[in-house]
Formats: structure tokens, C-alpha cells, sequence
């Protein structure tokens, strides 16, 4: 199964046991209270899009990408209903080329999401998509577990693949943000070199 059809099926089915219902509470405190007004953002994975139309009612330039039609449609109805400005786009993110690079990324589901042999991948494309100095909000799932989605994210495997070299991990600890699922995240500001 192509990865579209599989994350459409997962929404169709509502077996979205990763969504909050809600944007993560650090987005206000951590994410908003650092970036200027006018910021632009962008969130791979948005799913439901809790966090999308948060910055869009905060008049933030924000742009969501994700893999499935479903999600994608119900944000831009939200949007539409609120009068709100933003961009979602219906793509897969390791096909998406922004025509800007962004001031940040909102990393809260794509690491978790994907397939492990993915990651290295991934971390070109969140290199890419951020200009020199750009802001990596990243939210590292703690599962504990074996196997995913979603996987876990080992703090120290994310230290290795967002290396030194081409990330700034600054001398900020750790975040605590606890998960309804049970599980947490660790939320980290890094600065891309």
C-alpha cells in the first residue's frame, strides 16, 4: 500500500490515536512567545491541523503540508469558516519543494510517523526547507516501546541525526510534554547552521 492510501485510510477510520484534539499546550508558550509576528512557518505532517489554525488566528504565515486528502480538505474548510489565511497542501513531504525556505519548522509527527529508514531523509528535507539561522521546533515522541507508528525517539539518535554539524542544539534542556496517549514528548529549539 502506497503511503497516501495508507494515512487516508488511518483518517477515514478515525484511528488517529496520535491527535491532541487540540494544539499541543508548549505552542503558545514555547513556539509563539520566540518567533515574530511576521514568522513564516511551516508544519510537515499537520494532520487535523490544531496547531495550523492556531498561528493563522495569531496571523502568523503558516503553511501545512500532509500526505492525506482527508485532513488536508477538513483544515481548509476550518480555515474558510474562520476567514483565516493559510496554506495547506495536499503532498507528500519528501516530494515538497518550499519556494522559500522557512523561518521554522513545527516538527511534532513526522519523526515519529515515519519509518525509521526514513529519518536521514527527513532531516535533508527539514535542512532544506529552513533558511541559515531558521528555528527547528521539534517534539521527539517518547514511546519506549518497540515498533510504531509511532516509533520512538530516542533522544540521543536525534542528537546523531540532527548532528552538530548542521544543527545548533543550544544549552536549553529538555521540555516535558505529556501525550493523552499515555506517552510523552521532548520538545527541543534547534537552530539550523
Amino acid at each position: 500500500m502506497n503511503p497516501e492510501d495508507e494515512w487516508e485510510g488511518r483518517y477515514r477510520r478515525g484511528e488517529t490515536g496520535w491527535d491532541r484534539s487540540g494544539s499541543n499546550p508548549l505552542l503558545h508558550t514555547w513556539l509563539v512567545e520566540s518567533l515574530s509576528a511576521d514568522s513564516t512557518i511551516l508544519i510537515p505532517g499537520c494532520g487535523h491541523g490544531h496547531e495550523l489554525i492556531d498561528l493563522a488566528r495569531l496571523e502568523y504565515k503558516v503553511t501545512g503540508i500532509d500526505i492525506a486528502p482527508t485532513p488536508v480538505e477538513r483544515i481548509r474548510c476550518e480555515l474558510d469558516s474562520e476567514g483565516l489565511s493559510a496554506e495547506v497542501i495536499q503532498v507528500d513531504m519528501f516530494e515538497y519543494q518550499a519556494n522559500l525556505p522557512f523561518d521554522a519548522v513545527y516538527e511534532q509527527t513526522s519523526l515519529c510517523a515515519i519509518q525509521p529508514g526514513q529519518r536521514i531523509d527527513y532531516e535533508k528535507k527539514l535542512y532544506e526547507w529552513l533558511k541559515p539561522g531558521g528555528e527547528l521546533y521539534a517534539l521527539f515522541m517518547q514511546t519506549g516501546a518497540e515498533g510504531g507508528p509511532p516509533f520512538h525517539c530516542d533522544i540521543m539518535d536525534m542528537r546523531a541525526l540532527l548532528a552538530p554539524s548542521r544543527w545548533d542544539w543550544g544549552k536549553d534542556e529538555s521540555l516535558h510534554s505529556p501525550h493523552p496517549s499515555g506517552r510523552f514528548e521532548l520538545a527541543h529549539r534547534l537552530i539550523r547552521r
